[in-house]
């Protein structure tokens, strides 16, 4: 196409308003046209990547294919896009200082003084136009995190204004995403909190192209003028973004508004035919018309903030649609476990999930939780730490090593079934004995991954410390837990599965990063089908 086009969203009044799920649904509209898109994030805080972030703090750490450690928002973006990020799609204040930084120590400025304009702007632009080098793609997206006005976020609003000046109104626009509140005391939508938020954006010099505004309401065409007056902008560049059911429907519901065209329109691209949406509404009608519907009790230690397992939570509504079966996931407290009332506490659900996290807190209760869907035959997915803590519960309570543990937890254990391998050991750093990204895997065949995957060879992520000790191995398989995946490279367990079991099965690696909307990951769907089949035999 040419000139890359970059696309800049930003938000206003409040935080939350859904930057992420607006970039991800254009994006998904500009692609169904044929276009070649990415979407990139831009945090203000100053951290270098929600790697050490409490989940509590920020949600899930999602990670690339390449390795990075990234906000969760890069999730919708590969979920609703169907294509990978990477390292570069997620930038935050604190690399580029760190850049800037190391650059000054290594004497790049020859001495001058380095300020936030230019240097600290020119390396926010530098990172804004990194992934339109190549020419990979016709357009990219770039979402601001945070909200206009905020102090830390002034330098990419500022290198924003820059970037817009330099390739010129054809090769820029920028989206503000604000809130139109409504107020039940008077029965009105108000307006003033968006203009006020647009003028914040015109002190720092930028003027936005479109409005998509946020409403519990539908925005009637009243409203839409008196927005194009104080804002300056088109009448036809007012996109109402009501609240939706599902994040699912809002590309059918920005491209109900003409979002797409009105910026094909500002780029002069031309519009061509409607984008190809077949997938994607099947996808919504399987999703909106269940058949049936199950329980799965999701086990974790931050189970109050859901977004800490969102990609779990979105893998299995892919799963669900797949199946044709609405998941309602109950979100346990693995710390409200203990053995005298793990009946009751996972009662009347069709499959149990131990979630992934770090640290000793709340691992008795992901043990006990494994138990429990051993011996009662429930079906049970286990991801990373999931993986880890089934093969302790299984080496204590099957194998009799009843100091069976992992170092991660007790360093003096005896039987360490969960350790570091030898070269993690001497690395001391947070992050340096991670394995992160994509590794290959090797599934046994006869086993039920194998037959969910229909490979051989597959890729998956990874992002954890400490491995299955394969020194008990043996032990394991002759007692009916064998070694379903194997890392080819490393001989690193990456599945484990239950013989006679309708569903058991682990992962050391995490299935839910690469599920999509039109591709569901196999894993979710055998697990969702497996709980569908149990609550049929459950309920005769």
């Amino acid at each position: 196409m040419g000139q890359v086009k970059y696309i800049f969203v930003t938000g206003g009044v409040t935080s939350s308003l859904g930057k992420g799920i607006i970039s991800a649904s254009l994006g998904k509209l500009l692609a169904a046209r044929g276009l070649s898109v990415t979407i990139q994030k831009f945090d203000p805080y100053i951290n270098i990547d929600p790697g050490t972030l409490n989940p509590y703090e920020h949600g899930e750490c999602y990670v690339t294919e390449d390795g990075a450690e990234t906000d969760l928002d890069l999730g919708h973006y590969e979920r609703f896009l169907a294509a990978n990020t990477s390292q570069k799609n997620n930038v935050t204040t604190g690399r580029i200082y760190h850049n800037v930084i190391t650059k000054e120590r290594e004497g790049e400025y020859l001495g001058k003084t380095v300020q936030v304009i230019p240097h600290i702007t020119d390396e926010i632009k530098r990172n804004f136009l990194a992934l339109g080098h190549n020419g990979d793609f016709d357009v990219i997206i770039t979402e601001i995190g945070g909200s206009v006005g905020d102090i830390e976020s002034l330098p990419f609003i500022e290198a924003m204004r820059q970037v817009k000046w330099d390739l010129g109104h054809d090769n820029v626009i920028v989206i503000h995403l604000t809130l139109i509140p409504y107020l039940k005391a008077v029965g009105e939508l108000k307006t003033k909190p968006t203009q006020h938020s647009v003028k914040k954006l015109l002190e720092s010099g930028i003027q936005p192209d479109i409005l998509v505004c946020r409403s519990e309401r539908a925005i009637n065409n009243d409203i839409r003028k008196k927005l194009a007056l104080f804002c300056n902008v088109p009448i036809n560049s007012v996109i109402s973004s009501m609240d939706a059911k599902t994040i699912y429907d809002v590309p059918l519901l920005m491209r109900k508004e003409k979002l797409d065209e009105r910026v094909l329109e500002l780029f002069k691209i031309p519009i061509g035919d409607e984008p190809e949406l077949i997938q994607w509404k099947a996808f919504l009608t399987k999703l909106k018309n269940p058949t049936q519907e199950i329980s799965i009790a999701l086990v974790g230690k931050y189970v109050e903030l859901h977004d800490a397992y969102k990609s779990i939570a979105e893998a299995f509504i892919h799963a669900g649609a797949t199946n044709e079966c609405k998941v309602s996931i109950n979100w346990i407290s693995s710390e409200d476990i203990v053995q005298e009332n793990v009946a009751e506490v996972l009662a009347g659900n069709d499959g149990i999930l131990i979630a992934p996290g770090f640290g000793e807190r709340g691992i008795d209760g992901k043990i006990i939780a494994a138990k429990h869907a051993r011996e009662n035959k429930i079906p049970f997915f286990g991801i990373c730490l999931g993986l880890q803590v089934a093969v302790i519960e299984f080496g204590r309570n099957v194998l009799g090593f009843k100091d069976a543990h992992s170092t991660e937890m007790d360093q003096m254990c005896k039987d360490p079934i969960i350790d570091l391998m030898e070269e993690q050991k001497k690395i001391t750093k947070k992050g340096g004995t991670m394995r992160l990204g994509a590794y290959p895997c090797t599934l046994k065949t006869g086993t039920k991954v194998y037959e969910l995957y229909k490979s051989e060879e597959i890729s998956e992520r990874h992002r954890h410390r400490y491995e299955f000790n394969n020194e008990y191995l043996e032990k394991f398989e002759a007692r009916g837990m064998m070694a379903a995946g194997i890392n080819p490279d490393s001989s690193l367990v990456e599945i484990m599965e239950l013989k006679n079991h309708p569903w058991y099965i682990g992962t050391q690696f995490h299935p839910e990063l690469k599920s999509r909307v039109v591709e569901p990951h196999p894993l979710f769907v055998g697990f969702v089908k497996a709980a569908m089949e149990y609550k049929v035999k459950k309920e005769k």
